[in-house]
């Protein structure tokens, strides 16, 4: 009886006829003391049942999103001569990462329609729709702008080598300033802008070590955080007083 379901729904599936196979060099990073930003190699091939089309060829885009958090941008201006914030959007959800590689140049790998159906773009993947004063899109380019900066987030087109549309490859760089969480890592292989084929997977970024249980005790025990805080530079300034008279006398 199982069997005669399977061949049922084998019939009634149709087969798809392009799937993007992808694999990662690493899919968990570590944060320790010395961490200095960290590289995942991207590799994956695309598995057909169908010839190769020279007319309407495939084309790669890949995004990687760091956790979404809500934030504040602020406008600064200068008043009686001091700088003093004026006027504050709050954006709803922007990745604290979030990385752009494709194949080709961005019209000839996506179409609008599809990169907001998806939200591919950094534009497209920063939520703002509480933001309804004027000039609320200054704010946004503000954010992706001072980020972009910070190598937080990254457009990188043509950086994917595809060969022969069926073997590609590429690379991303994670900065030192990483966020911990799950890292998503979404891959949409397209035909004349139009997605085909689609695959996900997860990066973790964890602190581990001493990194790790400081992280978590000013989470969860945020008044032992603090009192130990106190307590190790109250100790660092004997310490540092008390080396200085050392070397005095």
């Amino acid at each position: 009886m199982l069997r005669a379901l399977l061949l049922l729904i084998a019939l009634v599936v149709p087969a798809q006829a392009e799937e993007v196979v992808v694999g990662l060099s690493q899919n968990r990073i570590a944060i320790t003391t010395n961490f200095d930003g960290s590289e995942i190699l991207i590799f994956g091939a695309v598995k057909r049942e169908e010839a190769i089309s020279d007319d309407h060829p495939l084309q790669i885009v890949l995004a990687v999103a760091g956790p979404s958090e809500p934030v504040n941008v602020r406008r600064k201006a200068r008043r009686f001569g001091i700088w003093v914030n004026t006027d504050t959007i709050e954006v709803d959800r922007a990745p604290s990462f979030y990385a752009v590689a494709t194949s080709d140049d961005w019209t000839k790998v996506i179409t609008d329609t599809e990169d907001l159906r998806h939200h591919i773009s950094i534009r497209r993947a920063i939520r703002s729709v509480g933001a309804t004063m004027a000039g609320s899109e200054d704010f946004t380019e503000a954010l992706i702008r001072i980020r972009e900066g910070k190598a937080l987030y990254q457009t990188n087109i043509g950086s994917i080598s595809f060969e022969e549309q069926t073997l590609f490859s590429t690379s991303v760089r994670l900065p030192a300033n990483l966020t911990e969480g799950d890292y998503t890592a979404r891959f949409f292989l397209t035909r004349d802008g139009a997605v085909v084929d689609s695959y996900e997977t997860v990066i973790a970024v964890q602190k581990v070590g001493l990194e790790r249980f400081l992280f978590r005790l000013s989470r969860e025990q945020p008044l032992i955080y603090g009192l130990m805080s106190i307590a190790i530079a109250i100790f660092a300034g004997w310490g540092a007083s008390a080396a200085f008279r050392l070397v005095r006398n």
